[in-house]
């Protein structure tokens, strides 16, 4: 899919921030017997734009997902592969993209009914893999990420056309409160920031490392934190952690012993495929956001 569709949100266009309502639903899907969700849990994640599950998975389950992570870790023909980005200074491995691709673990992970089913149901169709990755922010030295939302730069860098679009993370590590957690300011998906600045050549070989651009500016984010404050979902390994493409969200540095993991899933809706990026800059490549290799996860038919 590559022609151009009316930009909703325009973004990085010239220098005057501005909070912009969301014109796209949050829940696309209908609540009731036979959602994945109760309708308390569905209009929780409406209200707030993130949901919290503890425990979603088994120890058993973790513990495997654990070992693969440690193992890609390991794997020094991924070390100087463009999808595995490092932390600045130490080297230490950060995030490895595709993973869905790289490991058929994950690859089945990213299967599992359950998770699909959610995905189907909260967009309201069947839905493919935008961008899969590991996390590892690890003891005494991860670094923080700045405060953002995740579909200003898939919409602005991708060229994905609508908020259709959710994240899943799955906790390896102990949530803290003091190891760097992610923080989500709820309600902020029902507003979009609207960014300064114009999008650079290849902005993505540093922003997966520090982002510069597509940032929202301190007044935006005051007015979303005043309005909404900041929730920190706090757990034990194998919980599930939903979340709207739009949502802001960043996370602090890790100075405590604890390193702090997690596999990262971006389900989409097929009906939301990306188009030409709205930058009008040369679309960011596969492994980070899926242009020619989208196919539907069926969850019906993994379920047997």
């Amino acid at each position: 899919m590559s022609e151009r569709v009316e930009d909703l949100y325009p973004s990085r266009l010239g220098g005057t921030p501005r909070i912009l309502d969301r014109v796209d639903p949050v829940v696309y899907g209908k609540p009731g017997s036979n959602a994945p969700l109760s309708a308390e849990d569905t209009a929780f994640y409406e209200r707030n734009g993130y949901l919290f599950i503890p425990e979603f998975f088994s120890s058993k389950d973790i513990a495997a997902y654990s070992a693969e992570m440690q193992a890609l870790r390991r794997d020094r023909s991924l070390a100087d592969k463009p999808w595995t980005i490092t932390e600045r200074g130490s080297g230490d491995i950060r995030s490895i993209f595709r993973v869905h691709d790289i490991s058929p673990v994950f690859g089945q992970l990213c299967r599992d009914p359950r998770l699909v089913a959610i995905a189907e149901y909260l967009l309201d169709d069947q839905v493919y893999i935008h961008q899969s990755r590991v996390n590892y922010k690890p003891g005494f030295r991860g670094r923080e990420f700045y405060w953002h939302s995740d579909f200003e730069t898939w919409h602005v860098e991708d060229g994905m056309p609508r908020m259709r679009a959710l994240s899943m993370s799955i906790t390896l590590s102990e949530n803290l409160e003091t190891n760097g957690p992610l923080m989500i300011v709820p309600g902020s998906h029902k507003r979009f920031v609207s960014c300064v600045g114009r999008t650079p050549r290849d902005h993505y070989k540093s922003s997966l490392i520090k982002q510069e651009y597509g940032i929202p500016d301190d007044d935006s984010l005051m007015t979303l934190i005043n309005d909404g404050g900041i929730d920190v979902p706090k757990g034990p390994p194998g919980s599930l952690l939903l979340f709207d493409c739009n949502v802001m969200h960043g996370s602090n540095s890790n100075i405590t012993p604890f390193p702090r993991s997690n596999v990262f899933f971006v389900f989409n809706s097929l009906k939301n495929r990306v188009v030409r990026p709205f930058s009008g800059m040369p679309p960011r490549p596969e492994f980070i956001a899926a242009r020619q290799s989208i196919a539907p996860i069926d969850a019906r038919s993994l379920a047997a």
